[in-house]
């Protein structure tokens, strides 16, 4: 968690870190090293020493917001002066115009206002993060002290001595001698900064005798425009704590506040979730790690026994394959080192990017802790930003090894010995072993919809060496949606019903066997008719019920009403269809509508729960559903009239047409599920149903 906490700077540990726009923070005196006047402004003037203590602020120029297109003009430009940790640094300047500040890690400049740098919110949370670690650090240092007070030399082999100096980026103590053996100021050591060690005066009062006080309560955060008043709200969109006279002034009239303490749990909720997907990510490259280890002992051993087995076949052949015999054995040990190479970088990479995720995860349970809401607020969203990036970063292929244990070289042995001076390795086995089929192919020319139904084919064109089980279609809901199977077996034909009409289907299919499933096939599209087709249905119909005309007329023996259904099954959209009267004796009461697959048969249609119709005579019609007689409406049939139905799933309505004259619409109870048209009659009554038709543009109300 320590380079957490350390400043891009100066690589020491913060002190008095300020958030900068973007998130990131410096050191308050960093930031007065790195800024920068822009070309507009006057040349920089000196200042007092750089070295000064006080802790007041540059007073600068008005603070714009800092653009993705910035030039780039501030701390990166050429300068001979550097901070240990390699960022070029700036001597202080007066208050003047044009000054601007360029974070060392993302490079993003931003312009200062007159308030200098205190229009940046000062890191209060990570400033007592990092008390708190120096006081850790000192409280066990003061352990492991002698009664001297002073800390060990941690490099000395035998009797240590007391240290002389600590290096801030190594965090080691060392004595003279190994100071100058091990940590040369030379080279890349030269930027690291040497300090005196801490002094311990007792075990109780280790971190008073760091010079670091003890970590004390902090007050409530106030605001930096009303020093006198706390915040007490949270501005969404500026994504920043807010005090109550912000806004009474205005300045966040329109925007989108909240309460302080909910937006504070709401973060800490999102940055917990985050980091538990992170924590499971950590878990299993510490697993991987132990597997890539475990491959460098068996890669080893296996380079070894691969060695000593060609040998053994080389020294069995004849003389002439001697000098032949050193150029395969230095393939040999070629293939070995390279994957060795391989996963010891695997390996070097995968432990640089766990522990960069472990500091950070260590780092957000310390934020976690605080209950300081507005120091929270003020760098959760950045945090919840790098948690989610960083999980990303561990992709499935990502913990996966880049090499195999195994060597896939094959040595022939039954070689003329004519061809011994052209004999070298097979990369790859002699044969084939088990896999998944192929991706199927689609036969377009073969697949087609009819009405409400689609017929898809396909055929496997590449051969494979362990057999097809079977094949998995799959069609999604005809809007775009998930995927869901609806065929597995054996055939390379399948007829799919029940589709809604008026829409497109995607369909893909994949093989599987013994080995595991295949990848998919490419997705054909499928449109179902735009109108619905459909017939009486016999089978589902009452037994008293005569069905002829290709089952599109019905009449019936049963002085009693008696319910057919249709073939067609609707779920969504609005349809039309028509019945003509053929024949109409004594005044009978026929019924007309839409009903649940299980609606009773040998009753008039409409009086159970599971079917919604009107039933009319020679003079007037009723709606019935659930035995209940309402919208009571003139005008009734004779021999040759039509009665129309209009079924609307969009607008959840239901509405009857005698003779293009409108009754109703009538507004469904329950919309959720199938409905097939319906029709009950009695032996007075003969209809023909008439399928197939456009919704009439004068009868959709």
């Amino acid at each position: 968690m320590e380079e957490e906490l350390k400043c891009p700077v100066c690589g020491s540990l913060f002190k008095e870190p300020i958030l900068l726009p973007c998130s990131h923070n410096v050191c308050l005196m960093c930031a007065r090293n790195i800024t920068v006047q822009t070309p507009d402004g006057e040349t920089p003037v000196q200042s007092r020493a750089s070295g000064s203590s006080d802790y007041d602020y540059l007073d600068m120029d008005k603070m714009s917001l800092y653009s993705e297109t910035d030039s780039g003009y501030g701390s990166f430009t050429p300068c001979q002066l550097k901070s240990p940790n390699g960022v070029r640094v700036f001597p202080p300047v007066l208050p003047q115009r044009h000054c601007s500040l360029t974070c060392p890690l993302c490079h993003r400049s931003v312009s200062l206002d007159e308030r200098g740098l205190r229009g940046f919110p000062r890191n209060r949370l990570l400033e007592s993060i990092v008390a708190r670690c120096q006081q850790n650090r000192a409280s066990s240092s003061s352990s492991s002290s002698s009664s001297s007070g002073a800390p060990k030399c941690q490099l000395c082999d035998r009797n240590p001595v007391d240290a002389t100096v600590m290096c801030e980026q190594c965090d080691v103590y060392y004595c003279g001698a190994c100071q100058q053996r091990c940590h040369p100021s030379r080279g890349p050591l030269a930027k690291h900064r040497l300090v005196p060690p801490p002094r311990q005066v007792a075990a109780g009062g280790a971190a008073m005798a760091s010079g670091q006080p003890p970590v004390a309560a902090r007050k409530p955060a106030t605001c930096v425009d009303h020093e006198a008043e706390n915040f007490s709200m949270y501005c969404c969109s500026c994504r920043a704590p807010v005090c109550t006279k912000c806004l009474e002034e205005g300045r966040h009239g329109k925007h989108d506040v909240r309460p302080l303490a909910v937006m504070w749990k709401q973060h800490k909720c999102q940055l917990s979730q985050a980091l538990n997907g992170v924590s499971d990510k950590a878990k299993d490259a510490k697993e991987f790690l132990v597997q890539l280890k475990n491959m460098l002992q068996q890669i080893q051993e296996n380079g070894v026994e691969f060695e000593a087995c060609f040998v053994a076949q080389c020294d069995s052949l004849i003389e002439a394959l001697t000098r032949q015999k050193a150029k395969l054995l230095t393939k040999v040990t070629k293939e070995k080192e390279y994957k060795l190479k391989v996963v010891r970088d695997q390996i070097t990479h995968c432990t640089m990017k766990l522990r960069q995720t472990t500091g950070m995860m260590e780092y957000c349970l310390e934020v976690l802790k605080e209950n300081d809401p507005s120091g929270f607020l003020q760098i959760s969203d950045a945090l919840i930003k790098r948690v989610t990036s960083s999980q990303d970063q561990w992709v499935k292929g990502a913990l996966e090894p880049k090499v195999s244990s195994d060597f896939d070289l094959v040595l022939n042995t039954d070689s003329l010995l004519q061809t011994i001076l052209q004999l070298d390795f097979c990369h790859g086995k002699v044969e084939p072993g088990p896999s998944v089929p192929p991706a199927p192919f689609l036969q377009l020319e073969k697949c087609c919809t009819r009405n409400n139904s689609a017929t898809l084919a396909w055929r496997v064109t590449a051969p494979t060496s362990t057999p097809i089980d079977g094949y998995i279609l799959e069609l999604d809901d005809g809007n775009g949606g998930q995927y869901r199977e609806v065929y597995v077996g054996r055939e390379t034909v399948c007829t799919v019903d029940g589709l809604h009409f008026n829409s497109s289907y995607n369909a893909r299919v994949k093989a599987y066997n013994t080995i595991g499933v295949g990848p998919y096939s490419k997705t054909v599209v499928l449109k179902t008719s735009d109108v619905a087709w459909f017939t009486f249905d016999p089978s589902s119909a009452h037994r008293d019920i005569v069905l002829s005309n290709e089952n599109l007329t019905v009449s019936c023996n049963s002085y009693d009403d008696r319910v057919v259904l249709g073939t067609a099954a609707f779920s969504k959209g609005v349809h039309y269809w028509e019945v003509r009267i053929d024949r109409y004796d004594n005044h009978p009461d026929p019924a007309f509508g839409v009903a649940r697959i299980n609606t009773i048969k040998d009753m008039m249609l409409g009086k159970d729960d599971k079917a919604w119709a009107m039933y009319v005579d020679n003079n007037r019609s009723w709606f019935m559903h659930n035995n209940s007689h309402t919208n009571r409406a003139e005008g009734g049939i004779n021999k040759g009239s039509t009665v129309g139905i209009l079924l609307d799933l969009v607008k959840r309505t239901l509405t009857f047409y005698i003779n293009q004259k409108q009754h109703g619409p009538t507004a469904f109870e329950s919309l959720d599920g199938v409905f097939v048209p319906a029709v009950s009659l009695n032996r007075n009554v003969q209809v023909t149903l008439v399928t197939g038709l456009e919704v009439p543009k004068n009868l959709n109300q």
